[in-house]
């Protein structure tokens, strides 16, 4: 028994001592999993104690080799990167550029190979060997790819059909795969349809954007998943999106696609506006770079006649996508065109065009308190082939001064205030008759006959007052006589020519 148990003792020291010079990869193969266009790091790390004392003292005497086992070109071991004792590095041409070592990290003992980004045709095996001075040690990773590949390839755009296939370089059969959106399982339905690892999607929306999941699941119970963000070229905001304007103003139909163009490598970008309906477009055809990725339309001014649809199609590369904008226009018509009499009934019609149903109007006066008039709303019959739909009616029954100014019809929706038109009140009130013209220009001639008589009386008073003692004083007065006379014949001839122009 004694020898038994000192064979048994030396087996497991000796075991124990190797498996402390070694790297823990030797003993049990690691294997990574990475997707394919991602990167991916095949660990090997010896600490210093593992290397030995010599690594210690003369860290810089070590090299570090790279080879691959087998692949599609290569039966044999080949080499994938070398890092000679000087630094000095070789790359084999086949994953140049695609591979390297952190050079700070090799004093340490870290010698991890990082590819990136990784092919399908990577996966394999790889062994490192680290070199210094006599010794030799090693390290097998495994790297595994899994593959998620579009068809059409990106740009994915919308409501285009999409295949989205995973796949993997395990070995053994593949039972199943699972898809999720988000964290959420896809079911099976009209839109998405699974099948041998492949998801296929109908009708590309812009919902469909986000986080993609491929669960695969093999026959030896080994289950593989690989995540890819699929990014969808459509356009932002509401699909069908409605503009309102109010008649006479200006409009900005809006065009925006979901992402930046040169962001999906795209380099030009043609977009083209038209309406279906017929009707010319000034400046309808823009060709834009990819900078951009807005392209509204502006309409200076618009009227009831220029509502309806407009179409933004936007051209990327051989794909072609469009957006219809429908433009509603708001108007108000008055019952009395024109300036309106004082004490009038006044109706104020408010119209909007490509009604959808929801829409409700309110009145207000934007330059005075409310006023007697009442919101009557009119009975609206949605009558086909009428394309103008009868709104809220805004009776005044008398007008007066302080209903004159500017009224507002706003439309509102679900989601808000959606525009407003505007409507200025003028009001004529009653006139005040004029005298006759030749009452009002002898009244006039009187009183300034009057005035000059009194100034002159004035001055003669001051005269006499002075000149009282002086000889001349008689002759002053009898001059003051005839004056009041002839000013009392002619305030009498003034009232007979009145008497008789009102006979």
């Amino acid at each position: 028994m004694r020898p038994v148990s000192l064979v048994l003792f030396l087996t497991f020291a000796l075991l124990a001592f190797n498996a402390d010079r070694i790297l823990p990869g030797v003993a049990e193969e690691q294997k990574v999993w990475a997707r394919a266009g991602s990167s991916a790091m095949l660990p090997c790390h010896l600490s210093p104690r593992k290397m030995g004392k010599s690594w210690k003292q003369q860290p810089d005497k070590t090299s570090v080799l790279w080879k691959r086992h087998g692949g599609s070109t290569h039966q044999e071991p080949h080499m994938v990167l070398e890092v000679g004792y000087s630094g000095l590095r070789k790359t084999a041409l086949p994953m140049r550029a695609r591979v390297s070592v952190q050079d700070s990290a090799l004093r340490h003992g870290n010698f991890s190979l990082r590819i990136d980004p990784v092919r399908s045709e990577d996966a394999g095996l790889y062994e490192a060997q680290v070199t210094y001075n006599m010794e030799v040690q090693s390290c097998q990773v495994e790297l595994g790819v899994i593959t998620v590949t579009l068809s059409p390839p990106s740009p994915a755009v919308e409501n285009e059909p999409l295949l989205l296939s995973c796949n993997s370089s395990h070995r053994a059969s593949l039972v199943e795969t699972r898809w999720f959106h988000n964290g959420r399982p896809v079911p099976t339905s009209r839109t998405f349809c699974s099948s041998h690892g492949a998801l296929s999607i109908l009708h590309t929306a812009m919902s469909d954007a986000g986080s993609w999941r491929c669960q695969l699941r093999y026959s030896d119970n080994k289950i593989i998943s690989a995540t890819y963000n699929l990014q969808i070229l459509g356009f932002d905001g509401p699909t069908n999106p409605v503009v309102y304007a109010a008649a006479g103003s200006a409009a900005d139909l809006p065009c925006t696609l979901s992402y930046l163009p040169s962001a999906l490598g795209i380099n030009v970008v043609t977009v083209h506006w038209s309406r279906p309906s017929g009707g010319h477009l000034q400046d309808g055809g823009i060709s834009q770079n990819s900078s951009s990725r807005s392209f509204h339309l502006r309409l200076p001014v618009v009227g009831p006649d220029d509502a309806g649809q407009y179409r933004c199609a936007v051209s990327v590369g051989s794909k072609t996508i469009s957006r219809d904008v429908t433009l509603a226009v708001v108007t108000v018509t008055p019952s009395i065109q024109g300036p309106v009499s004082e004490g009038s009934r006044l109706l104020l019609i408010c119209s909007l065009t490509h009604r959808r149903g929801h829409e409700r109007f309110q009145w207000k006066h934007l330059d005075s308190a409310p006023t007697n008039s009442k919101l009557a709303v009119a009975t609206s019959h949605n009558l086909e082939g009428q394309r103008p739909q009868m709104g809220p009616t805004l009776e005044i029954p008398h007008v007066s001064q302080k209903d004159m100014g500017t009224w507002e019809c706003s439309v509102h929706g679900p989601e808000g205030r959606l525009g407003a038109v505007e409507y200025g009140l003028q009001i004529t009130g009653a006139q005040v008759s004029s005298p006759p013209t030749i009452f009002s220009g002898q009244a006039t001639f009187g009183l300034t006959l009057t005035l000059f008589l009194l100034l002159t009386v004035c001055v003669l008073a001051l005269a006499l007052k002075k000149r009282a003692r002086s000889p001349a004083f008689p002759a002053l007065a009898g001059m003051v006589a005839v004056t009041v006379a002839k000013k009392k014949e002619m305030e009498e001839n003034s009232k007979e020519k009145i008497q008789q122009t009102e006979c």
